[in-house]
């Protein structure tokens, strides 16, 4: 009987964790998959992380503890680092990243949502191309490395951003993003609120930039105005700082959530406001008037597709045929053009 193929997933945060496993679940019966927290590669980054300065990365820290805690209650296989097989695929959640064995079998980047501002300092580190990517210090790069054979992104407008940023348009494939396929279902929810005004905030301070927190509530307070507000904090974020600088402008009262469903919270909102976070999409596919940080003409041309869910089984369905093909990435990309539609097996 012939050995099936091998394929290592490449998790990290709850969403990328959850989007690997679902890919995963539609190629389990065919292929032996295992699973690996994003990882070093270089001495340096191997350093880094044992001197635990990565612990507000996805490498180390609540990040890994989350995802090795979500692998293990679902009974995954988990291959750290990659050192126990061979692997003729790897499917990575982010391209900050490509370490040197995965490049010698197949690769499969997976686009997880929003990548963040571009700010002068990204684009200096891209224009280097000595400094490495995560110098930037943000998810500003993530999907740019151009490293990858092929590009899963959540919709055209996405194929075009990241054509600009520097990945070849020829590797990317329109698949739609797991998680943000079919926000439509969460309209059926138990959160127990309604009609308010919810305020997802983000991580910005935690990945080293500035961000004027306290000016940000006081907008938010504008657009408010009175009515009932809640707060959903990210899971990355200093909760303690986070809730002392809310209740220092909205009072003690203030309604603040530190984990739950935020797209359900969403769906009962009536009015959304974000910084820098992919939530965004889920208030706009749900016909919720929203706010952000980023041009919100741009957001709805990126927004994700509503494809029912099926992102998943549309990529799984690409490492399916992509395993066995011969050739790069680019020539397959190619081939499913020839077809004219890519049908699911």
């Amino acid at each position: 009987m012939e050995e099936k193929k091998k394929i290592l997933l490449i998790t990290g945060s709850p969403n990328q964790t959850s989007q690997m496993h679902q890919i995963a679940s539609c190629l389990e019966h065919d292929f032996d998959c295992f699973f690996t927290q994003f990882y070093p590669d270089t001495p340096w980054e191997k350093f880094a992380l044992w001197a635990n300065l990565m612990e507000q990365t996805i490498m180390s820290g609540h990040f890994k503890a989350k995802a090795d805690r979500y692998l293990q209650e679902h009974n995954l296989r988990v291959d750290y680092m990659g050192k126990q097989n061979r692997y003729d695929l790897a499917v990575l959640c982010s391209d900050l990243i490509v370490p040197r064995k995965l490049r010698k079998g197949k690769t499969i980047w997976v686009q997880e949502g929003m990548t963040d501002e571009v700010t002068p300092w990204a684009r200096f580190v891209q224009k280097s191309r000595i400094i490495p990517r995560y110098f930037a210090m943000s998810t500003a790069l993530n999907g740019s490395s151009n490293l990858c054979d092929l590009y899963c992104v959540a919709s055209e407008g996405y194929k075009d951003y990241f054509t600009n940023m520097g990945t070849a348009r020829d590797k990317i494939v329109v698949t739609g993003m797991p998680n943000f396929d079919n926000v439509r279902l969460h309209r059926n929810n138990d959160f127990p609120h309604r009609n308010y005004v919810l305020v997802a905030t983000s991580d910005i301070r935690e990945c080293f930039r500035p961000d004027d927190r306290i000016g940000f509530l006081h907008k938010c307070k504008e657009i408010v105005a009175g009515r009932l507000v809640i707060f959903k904090l990210h899971p990355n974020e200093v909760r303690e700082r986070a809730i002392g600088e809310i209740k220092s402008v909205f009072g003690d009262d203030a309604r603040i959530y530190t984990e739950g469903n935020s797209n359900d919270m969403i769906a009962n909102c009536c009015e959304l406001i974000t910084q820098f976070s992919t939530l965004v999409y889920v208030g706009i596919a749900l016909d919720k008037k929203v706010h952000s940080y980023f041009d919100l003409d741009m957001l709805y041309r990126l927004a994700p597709e509503q494809n029912g869910g099926t992102s998943a089984l549309q990529i799984a369905e690409l490492c399916r045929r992509f395993i066995h093909f011969d050739g790069d990435g680019p020539a397959f990309a190619r081939s499913l053009r020839r077809r004219k539609t890519f049908e699911l097996a």
